[in-house]
């Protein structure tokens, strides 16, 4: 008998003005009709706003259908009756593990869902610790939860469902604000419990590459199952996924690319050891590819890609031996920032990448001044921001930040007036102000008909842009992005990448990237600044910081999937280059090696 079962599942978000009347309703699901067997590891993928989540909040019984049914483990989710014991059979983890941990010592937190369910307190206790360890996170159970990592939070969250002993885990995105390190915990403790105690797993994600190991794959769109299948037949078309938004592991795209190369390589590649094994082949059978057409294509594409900032060497910022302390002088006192000392120059665009914890955020946030430094001075063109003369103010129109949660500074009751707001606030004059509300949102291709929209409104993508637009309005020499793509679907993540890096290619402006995305990092930026314990342990372009992959492992970071798959064709003799880190440079060297 299937644990989840929906038959013709419809889901409407009605918006009522103040009189209760029916402003507009928004189908999120429509008609679908789904089966999930008990044991079973399943993946939901789709764009933001295709009723992934929508789905989710189902089968947990925090929403109910408007039409149609969901039955979980033989239970109506519609019934009132059942919705205590749906929840119990049901466990959700939700993308931001702060908004499910509530207690102030780890091993209460974990013991809060079966207390709320009447387990005796003796059996509590075993439950506690038995969660605890399966999920490898014992250790810390008299731990506060605030001083966890990202990745340690998660694991706990999975601990207070796992508890509850349910026979089902909902994740929704649950490692889409990890770290590279944290999101391999959080998914090797999903699996071992999906293997080792037979609980059924329904992972939401826009990571392809933790789509690779499920039992099947559903792709929703606009509310409706639109593929359904196991990985491989999931990820053999490229093109389609595509066009739908998604995306595919970034080993399936360069075997995918190489074989409309010409290279003879199996139809739908997922692993890297599939591709090692399939270039050995087609190296053993004497395959030759035809270069001429491909090194044409590269040096118009390197041509196009030229970015000048001939004499924009000057440094903007430099930072002479800062380091900052939270909580000085008490028992909780933290080195964020250990004797830091960097510059950044006049049109560089830089990527800054650690794990969580390493002070990324924290060195960031003293650029424009959001954070004092403890020790050290900071130079905004050559000027010292702690003077006390210094306009702080003016820096801050001059560096400009736009927050991992873009919702948390959008405020306005319209999207135009929230990008207006920024050069009101520099004392321009009203006309000014429009002038640059109307080139900002042009700028970030936001559609016309959001300008008068209110903010909170927006799909997450949009808020994104919007929050972006209402930075560039002021005009900063210096864009800081904490984390802009965090949460959104594959094309949301490349559309802010690729209007960032035109918008860079325009203005010639600064930016300074945080990401925990190794792949993005790679195909964007020209220099990466590799923080770990509070200081820079490496700076210096893609290929040379992710030369030292294996120190970037042991800091709880990786490389993009591609370096890995260069090196080990190295060690299978193949003539390729070592330093390859995005696709078309891999696609690029295997070319050649096989020439």
């Amino acid at each position: 008998m299937s644990i989840i079962k929906s038959k013709n599942l419809v889901h409407e978000y009605i918006r009522r003005d103040e009189e209760g009347n029916v402003e507009s309703i928004q189908v999120a699901l429509d008609n679908v009709n789904l089966n999930v067997e008990p044991g079973q590891f399943i993946s939901i993928l789709g764009h933001n706003g295709s009723g992934k989540s929508t789905f989710a909040k189902h089968i947990n019984a925090l929403l109910t259908p408007s039409e149609g049914t969901l039955i979980v483990d033989g239970m109506n989710t519609s019934d009132d009756e059942y919705t205590f014991a749906v929840r119990q059979t049901a466990g959700m983890v939700f993308q931001n593990p702060d908004n499910q941990i509530i207690a102030s010592v780890v091993d209460e937190d974990v013991a809060f869902g079966p207390e709320n369910i009447g387990v005796p307190t003796e059996e509590i206790i075993q439950r506690v610790e038995k969660s605890l360890k399966m999920v490898g996170m014992y250790k810390y159970k008299s731990h506060s939860p605030n001083k966890l990592s990202g990745g340690q939070k998660q694991r706990v969250a999975i601990a207070g469902v796992m508890a509850m002993e349910p026979k089902c885990i909902i994740l929704d995105e649950p490692t889409a604000m990890l770290d590279p390190d944290g999101r391999k915990d959080v998914l090797q403790a999903v699996h071992t419990l999906n293997k080792e105690k037979g609980i059924t797993v329904i992972l939401i994600t826009h990571y392809m590459e933790e789509v690779v190991d499920s039992d099947y794959v559903f792709v929703m769109e606009k509310g409706k199952v639109f593929m359904e299948g196991k990985p491989r037949e999931i990820f053999k078309d490229v093109k389609l996924l595509k066009e739908h938004s998604l995306d595919v592991p970034q080993v399936t795209q360069l075997a995918y690319e190489l074989r409309e190369a010409g290279v003879p390589l199996p139809e739908c590649v997922l692993t890297r050891q599939e591709l090692i094994d399939g270039l050995k082949a087609a190296k053993a059978s004497g395959f030759v590819p035809n270069l001429s057409a491909f090194v044409e294509m590269q040096a118009a594409k390197e041509v196009s890609n030229a970015i000048d900032i001939s004499g924009a060497k000057d440094k903007v910022l430099i930072l002479d031996h800062v380091s900052y302390k939270y909580s000085p002088g008490t028992a909780y006192e933290v080195k964020a920032l250990d004797d830091v000392s960097l510059s950044i120059k006049e049109g560089e665009f830089i990527g800054i990448i650690g794990h969580t914890g390493s002070g990324k955020s924290t060195l960031v946030q003293h650029l424009n001044g959001l954070i004092k430094s403890t020790d050290g001075v900071i130079y905004y063109r050559g000027q010292d921001i702690y003077d006390k003369d210094y306009d702080i103010k003016d820096l801050r129109t001059q560096v400009g930040m736009v927050f991992q949660y873009p919702e948390h500074q959008l405020f306005e009751t319209t999207v135009f007036k929230d990008v207006q707001f920024g050069p009101k606030n520099q004392g321009l004059d009203e006309k000014e102000q429009i002038k640059r509300a109307y080139e900002a949102l042009g700028l970030v291709g936001l559609p016309e008909e959001f300008y008068l929209a209110s903010p909170f409104e927006l799909s997450g993508g949009q808020k994104r842009r919007a929050a972006i637009a209402g930075v560039i309005a002021m005009k900063p020499a210096v864009i800081i992005l904490d984390e802009p793509t965090a949460g959104l679907d594959p094309k949301g993540r490349d559309d802010i990448l690729g209007m960032i890096t035109e918008m860079h290619r325009k203005r010639g402006d600064t930016v300074i990237l945080v990401s925990h995305s190794m792949e993005d990092v790679a195909n964007y930026v020209d220099r990466i600044i590799v923080m770990d314990a509070g200081k820079p342990a490496f700076d210096g372009t893609p290929k040379q910081v992710f030369a030292h992959y294996k120190e970037l492992e042991a800091m709880g970071l990786a490389a993009p999937q591609v370096t890995y798959v260069m090196n080990d064709l190295i060690k299978e003799g193949m003539a390729v280059d070592a330093g390859a880190t995005t696709v078309e440079e891999a696609k690029a060297s295997i070319l050649k090696a096989f020439k």
